[in-house]
């Protein structure tokens, strides 16, 4: 029996056509026609925010903290349980990331655990919305404009998503996608930032343009540009943006396929959870998921390691998913926590990702189901 994957990155049908023609064209570098196509329909799909393509989330992450002004000592309330990213970004500024626990139904920020973290040093909340599940950010927002923070949305796994209706990525002054070839949407490396606040546009374009006014002169605004302000290299090449404009275009198509596969899981491991063998995940009445991760939550006192081994056994590839970053080194060194942790410590030490991927059939996700039943049962 063929292993059934954790991940297959599937391509659409015009990748290599739209990356043939930025090879016809002879413009490689970024900012050409197809990342101008891809930043178009990000917008459209995100609720009309301005986009930039960046070469990651993380590279996007970065340019939301050089845009918040987040700077040494500030302080940015965010879940412990993600990716280190969400951190990073804001250590190179010289800010300490404040953890926060996680709700035991969504695995997101606990919005009720954000305003006793507030401190006069804190400058910025960034919100995970893990699992293509939204936070609450009719509350979280409402704490922002309380306390004059600003709202950054680390809107990696979250395209597509929606809160009340409303996509996520349009809610904060910032946001960041990643379309890495783990997420729905992939370039193999690839993301974006989304900038909600129209007064931070023109610099974010410097920003992204290594601190230059490039994007100005090309534009006739200037005769000619130089350097104005903090930047990098956060564009990605056209090669990535034509792959990207692929499986946009195919976006909805892609993510009504992954809903039809967690809905299935959802359905499949329904008695196991009556049997009380695994907890399954919760989606908000107020959010629409895009079906990104299906996980499941092994009964506390159960070995979750030997889980995912039996599992294996039957040859289907399960994994964990973050080691929260309060009790990781980095986190230990450059981060703090605020209040306890209690769900954050247990949930993660229960998660296991099944496959999820636009390749799996309904037979290998049969398979799936019945390599869990086994593992749990055993």
């Amino acid at each position: 029996m063929d292993r059934v994957s954790f991940n297959v990155p599937t391509p659409t049908g015009k990748e290599l056509d739209y990356i043939l023609e930025v090879v016809n064209k002879r413009q490689l570098s970024g900012n050409g026609s197809f990342s101008k196509r891809c930043q178009e329909m990000i917008s459209a799909a995100v609720g009309g925010g301005k986009v930039l393509l960046t070469h990651s989330r993380t590279a996007a992450l970065e340019m939301a903290a050089i845009l918040s002004d987040i700077t040494v000592g500030d302080e940015v309330i965010m879940p412990s349980y993600t990716f280190t990213s969400t951190a990073n970004a804001f250590v190179l500024r010289g800010a300490v990331p404040v953890f926060i626990d996680v709700r035991a139904d969504t695995m997101n920020m606990d919005e009720t655990l954000i305003e006793q973290a507030i401190t006069p040093k804190t400058r910025a909340i960034c919100v995970v919305h893990y699992a293509g599940v939204a936070c609450d950010m009719d509350v979280i927002m409402e704490i922002a404009e309380k306390h004059g923070l600003i709202v950054i949305e680390d809107a990696a796994q979250a395209y597509h998503a929606n809160w009340r209706g409303k996509p996520l990525g349009s809610f904060g002054h910032f946001a960041a996608l990643s379309f890495h070839e783990t997420k729905n949407i992939i370039s193999g490396e690839g993301g974006a930032l989304i900038v909600n606040d129209a007064k931070a546009w023109e610099r974010a374009e410097m920003i992204w343009e290594k601190g230059t006014n490039r994007a100005s002169f090309y534009r006739g605004e200037v005769s000619k540009y130089t350097w104005v302000d903090l930047g990098s290299s956060f564009l990605p090449s056209e090669l990535i943006a034509a792959f990207l404009c692929a499986q946009l275009e195919s976006s909805l198509d892609i993510t009504a396929q992954r809903l039809a596969t967690w809905w299935r899981y959802h359905s499949s491991l329904e008695q196991l959870e009556a049997r009380g063998l695994l907890h399954r995940p919760t989606v908000p009445q107020a959010a629409s998921t895009n079906g990104h991760i299906y996980y499941i939550l092994c009964a506390e006192g159960v070995d979750r390691d030997g889980v995912i081994k039996r599992i294996a056994q039957h040859n289907v590839a399960a994994v964990i998913h973050y080691v929260p970053l309060h009790s990781a080194p980095a986190g230990i060194k450059f981060g703090r926590t605020a209040g306890d942790m209690i769900n954050t410590n247990s949930l993660s030490a229960r998660l296991i990702r099944l496959p999820m991927h636009p390749s799996l059939s309904k037979e290998e996700q049969d398979e799936v189901v019945a390599a869990v039943s086994a593992a749990l049962a055993n």
